[in-house]
């Protein structure tokens, strides 16, 4: 941390950010830096996407606690919700998901997921991938998404994404069919219903 600070002192860098760490290592750092007087970390870098959605347990709740920024990446979880994955096209031998499935993705509850952002864009007249991306913008702790295209086309498709506002019943049915089981200690009705 004392690094990452001369760094930011000596105007090298503006702001320090870290990636992939669990929420209690970001308060943990958080609370170094705070101790030390060091810069601490001002955005994460992290997997998010409505086919995984892990993050909403432990770390969104400390990035909105630490006033953090949230960088999203593989916001379509490698591809999968690129539009081109269905029950009925699951890609070839050869695909990359096949071959290398990550980051993981639950596929029966991500085809469910798949059905109704088809539905979404088809209404809409658009890409699923833009559905997926605009799901993600639409999120207050996004700060914002990190697309990995391959090809231009592609590279626009995703663009298009970003002016695209979901209506409250097109985010209701794609939070419901991608909603988190509640975990202990949420699961106990007192503190689930008190959560929500």
């Amino acid at each position: 941390m004392r690094a990452l600070d001369d760094l930011v002192r000596s105007g090298k860098v503006r702001y320090i950010g870290c990636s992939n760490l669990q929420g209690w290592q970001m308060m943990k750092v958080s609370g170094i830096s705070r101790q030390l007087g060091l810069h601490a970390f001002q955005t994460a870098q992290s997997y998010y996407s409505l086919a995984g959605r892990d993050i909403e347990r432990d770390i969104i709740p400390v990035l909105q606690d630490q006033k953090m920024g949230l960088l999203v990446w593989s916001p379509l979880a490698g591809g999968f919700l690129s539009g081109k994955y269905t029950r009925d096209n699951q890609g070839g031998a050869d695909d990359r998901r096949n071959k290398f499935d990550f980051p993981p993705v639950d596929r029966e509850k991500g085809y469910v997921l798949i059905d109704v952002l088809q539905e979404i864009a088809k209404a809409r007249e658009t890409s699923v991938a833009r559905i997926a991306l605009a799901w993600l913008l639409n999120q207050p702790a996004v700060t914002s998404v990190i697309v990995g295209a391959k090809r231009p086309d592609q590279l626009r498709d995703n663009l298009g994404a970003s002016g695209i506002v979901l209506n409250e019943e097109e985010l209701s049915r794609l939070d419901q069919v991608s909603r988190l089981q509640p975990e202990y200690p949420l699961w106990n009705p007192a503190v689930y219903l008190e959560d929500r």
